[in-house]
């Protein structure tokens, strides 16, 4: 069965940005010119995605206001003869079909993945949490698709971890098939460097069967409170095969304010625009 849908997080309080996510979603903090979930949406798009379901709390009204028709801003484009501009305010509303899901309390991942079940409605699907930008030569949750096509089973995004990458991230215990995937044969959540399986981790991109569900349903919450996607994973290895596919190209970790700038200096850097002037302005630190 085709992915048509994805399942995009977006419910937290984005603590780890205060003062500045105070009275402004996380998701719409700017990389370079596009605020940060529009990344996982174009990606979830250039995959084959057409619905998208974001999960979403109180006060994230303005990632609605985003990614909807703003008649008022393109008429005043228009009026102004901005139509480059113009047509970009355009595509942002027309990307997907957008569904929005409030999730009351905060519950953890797998809780929040669970609040979609109605409209996955049964199918295979994509989760893309939008901490991440992944610059692809294929989008990575294409390359997850093209996985799950192959071997008919939930699929899962790994990256190479340190040490120190495995206090933060679920590690997997791997079974090779191909250069780049792998079974997953047993998985843990931050284990640290003394009880990590591999350096093979979990980093952000996932495609699901929809049996995922059941699975976090029978997921007892962790010491704090919360249902973890790690351990509804682990559950679903018992009925059915997942895989593992070590992704090419490059991944930016946007989680917390050091990572947040590095991701923007570093994909600024990509534009032809930016190259020159930001590498003299650089040089005038140093």
């Amino acid at each position: 069965m085709k992915v048509r849908k994805a399942v995009i997080p977006a419910a937290g309080f984005g603590t780890r940005f205060l003062p500045a996510t105070k009275a402004q979603p996380k998701e719409m903090l700017n990389v370079v010119d596009k605020p940060l979930i529009q990344y996982s949406v174009e990606e979830a798009v250039g995959s084959g995605i057409e619905h998208i379901a974001v999960i979403i709390s109180r006060g994230k009204s303005a990632l609605m206001d985003h990614f909807d028709q703003s008649p008022e801003l393109e008429y005043f484009l228009e009026k102004k003869n901005k139509l480059d501009l113009l047509e970009q305010v355009k595509e942002i509303s027309g990307l997907a079909e957008f569904c929005y899901i409030r999730q009351q309390q905060a519950l953890g991942l797998g809780h929040a993945i669970l609040m979609a079940e109605s409209f996955i409605a049964g199918e295979p699907f994509a989760v893309l949490l939008p901490d991440d930008i992944f610059d692809c030569p294929v989008p990575c949750t294409k390359q997850l698709i093209d996985v799950y096509q192959e071997y008919a089973s939930s699929v899962v995004v790994l990256g190479r971890v340190d040490k120190e990458g495995t206090k933060k991230y679920g590690i997997i215990k791997p079974k090779q098939m191909t250069e780049t995937t792998f079974q997953v044969l047993d998985l843990v959540e931050k284990p640290g460097p003394e009880k990590a399986f591999s350096d093979l981790g979990l980093i952000g991109r996932y495609v699901f069967t929809p049996e995922i569900f059941d699975a976090i349903r029978r997921t007892p919450p962790d010491h704090r409170g919360e249902v973890q996607i790690t351990d509804a994973i682990k559950l679903l290895l018992e009925e059915q095969s997942v895989y593992g596919h070590l992704f090419e190209g490059t991944r930016y970790d946007c989680g917390d304010k050091l990572t947040f700038l590095q991701a923007s200096l570093a994909l600024a850097l990509k534009r032809e625009e930016f190259q020159r002037p930001l590498k003299d302005f650089l040089k005038t630190l140093e």
